[in-house]
C-alpha cells in the first residue's frame, strides 16, 4: 500500500501507521499533525524507523498533543524522539500531550523517548494508552525531568495504560502536581529525573536488580530516579541493550 502525507490542520493528531510487507515493514500512513511530523528513516534490517520533529514550540498554554501509532500484524517499527518535550510556564494554563498506541499480532515496538522536561509554571496532563494483541511487544524508554536547571519544575500528571489481548497489564496514575508533596521520602524525595525502560508483551531473563518490577502479566519494568539525567541514563541504557534496544 502506497504511503500517503497529510498537511496539518488546526489541533490535528500525529500518525504513524506501518505494515509489514513481505520480510520488511513500510510506512502506510505518516500524517504531519499540529504540533510533531513524522520522518520515515533508512536503517538496515526489517525494522522501519520513524522520527518525530516538532513542527512548531510546544508545551504552552491551550496545547493538546495528540500521537497515533498503528503498527500491523507482524510489523515492526522503531520510534524515536530526538529532540525531546519541554513543557514552558502556562502561565495558569494547562496543557496536554496524549499518545495511543495499538500493536497487532506479532507486532514489535521499540519507542525511545528523551526528556519530558516540566518547566517551573507548567501544568501538564500526559496521558499514554498502549492496546498489545497476542504476540505483540513493545519496549519503551521514556524519562521524565521536574524543571530545567536550577528549577524545582511544575505540575505534571502522568497516566499510563497498558493492555493485552484484552485485559490490563499496567495502570498507573503519578500525580507529580504539588511539589512540596513530591518531595517527600518514598516519592521522588530529592530526585528531579524520573525514568524507566518497560518492556511489554515478554519477560526478560536479565538482567536482575533491586529497580526490576515484574508485572503480573508478561511485562517488566526497570525504574531509576536521580538528580542529573546523565545517572538516571547510565542505568537504564544497558537495560535497553539487553531487552533488544538499540543505541
Amino acid at each position: 500500500m502506497p504511503e500517503t502525507r497529510h498537511a496539518p490542520t488546526p489541533d490535528a493528531p500525529t500518525v504513524v501507521s506501518v505494515a509489514r510487507g513481505g520480510t520488511s515493514t513500510h510506512p502506510v500512513e505518516l500524517r504531519t499533525g499540529t504540533f510533531l511530523a513524522p520522518c520515515a528513516m533508512r536503517r538496515p534490517g526489517r525494522a522501519q524507523r520513524v522520527a518525530l520533529t516538532g513542527v512548531r514550540a510546544s508545551l504552552c498554554a491551550g496545547d493538546e498533543v495528540e500521537l497515533r501509532v498503528d503498527v500491523g500484524p507482524g510489523a515492526e517499527l522503531e520510534l524515536t524522539d530526538p529532540n525531546g518535550t519541554l513543557a514552558y510556564n502556562a502561565r495558569g494554563g494547562r496543557a496536554a500531550w496524549r499518545a495511543r498506541l495499538t500493536l497487532a499480532e506479532g507486532a514489535r515496538m521499540t519507542w525511545h523517548e528523551p526528556s519530558f522536561v516540566v518547566a517551573d509554571g507548567a501544568d501538564v496532563l500526559r496521558e499514554i494508552d498502549v492496546v498489545l494483541a497476542p504476540g505483540a511487544e513493545l519496549l519503551w524508554w521514556e524519562t521524565l525531568v521536574l524543571g530545567r536547571a536550577g528549577e524545582r519544575g511544575g505540575a505534571l500528571r502522568s497516566l499510563t495504560r497498558v493492555e493485552r489481548d484484552g485485559a490490563e497489564l499496567l495502570v498507573e496514575d503519578l500525580d507529580l502536581r504539588d511539589s512540596a508533596e513530591r518531595e517527600l521520602p518514598g516519592i521522588t524525595g530529592r530526585a528531579r529525573v524520573l525514568g524507566q525502560v518497560g518492556l511489554f508483551g515478554r519477560v526478560p531473563a536479565d538482567p536482575r536488580g533491586p529497580d526490576r518490577l515484574d508485572l503480573a502479566g508478561p511485562g517488566t519494568l526497570w525504574r531509576a530516579a536521580a538528580r542529573r539525567t546523565y545517572l538516571v541514563d547510565t542505568e537504564l541504557g544497558p537495560v535497553w541493550r539487553a531487552w533488544g534496544g538499540h543505541g
